[in-house]
């Protein structure tokens, strides 16, 4: 049996960096000993943005199918129907009705890979980032928070992929971050996928590029609880990274939510939106 019950970030093909549909996913979760499996693949948006991280919107019909069908075949799991999201208000509409409304997901995850920066977007990946960017970076992740949309922010410290040294402007952004977290009651992700991929340099020689550990000891001084996730991409990840989150979690007497998501209910409507997006 497992040591965690659950992993609520997973993904599957339709990102197109990720491998496995979700029956894959429910057989390893299933063999790893969870109970609670949530799929949280990266949303389609109507303006067809990012295509090449992200299933289109033809194709959230058939990955709702796909959740529904596990759901049947696989009725010792709870699973959860979700989607991850960059938080982009003109957005908000669809996200609320359609996700929620109309395709009744359980829950949505804020993860911002992109943010916006002086009337263009920039990704975390892609962009070098400096202390105003990194700034811009931070008032971006808790307008997601202010939203309301989101269950819980995923890998907030993934700024760390491209801002190499924990300085004055890290600390100084960080707590902003996790200061409107605790505020606002929204939990923060600590996500092992970063574990998995390469390192990279800092000043104290070669890190992972998430978790990064400064920021989950700055956590510490607030009162805000904490995820944790394999963010997987492949089906036999779905719980790696796992044991190394809750020792982060443990060495920072950090607060896990071990039942992070319950299903959501559809908010009120905000507008009309046309399901066939």
């Amino acid at each position: 049996m497992a040591s965690f019950d659950g992993n609520c970030h997973t993904h599957t093909y339709r990102c197109k960096h990720a491998r496995g549909d979700a029956q894959d996913y429910c057989v390893q979760a299933i063999r790893a000993g969870l109970q609670t499996l949530g799929f949280s693949d990266h949303c389609p948006l109507p303006d067809g943005r990012w295509p090449t991280v992200r299933m289109a919107m033809e194709e959230l019909p058939g990955y709702c199918r796909a959740l529904d069908q596990a759901r049947l075949e696989f009725p010792q799991l709870r699973l959860l129907k979700g989607l991850e999201c960059e938080y982009i208000p003109e957005f908000a509409a669809v996200y609320q009705d359609l996700f929620l409304g109309t395709w009744a997901l359980d829950y949505l995850i804020g993860g911002a890979h992109y943010y916006p920066f002086h009337g263009t977007w920039l990704g975390l990946y892609e962009d070098s980032m400096d202390g105003t960017r990194l700034g811009a970076y931070v008032d971006y992740v808790i307008a997601g928070m202010e939203s309301g949309l989101f269950a819980f922010v995923a890998h907030p410290d993934l700024f760390g992929v491209r801002y190499a040294a924990w300085d004055a402007q890290a600390e100084a952004c960080s707590r902003a971050l996790l200061a409107a977290a605790a505020a606002l009651g929204t939990p923060l992700e600590i996500n092992g996928y970063g574990l998995r991929k390469p390192q990279v340099p800092s000043g104290d020689g070669m890190r992972p590029m998430y978790p990064w550990l400064p920021f989950w000891e700055l956590a510490s001084q607030y009162d805000l609880q904490v995820v944790l996730s394999a963010d997987a991409h492949l089906p036999e990840d779905i719980v790696a990274g796992l044991p190394a989150t809750a020792d982060i979690a443990r060495r920072c007497g950090l607060h896990v939510l071990t039942n992070p998501v319950a299903p959501m209910p559809a908010p009120a409507p905000s507008g009309q939106v046309d399901a066939r997006q």
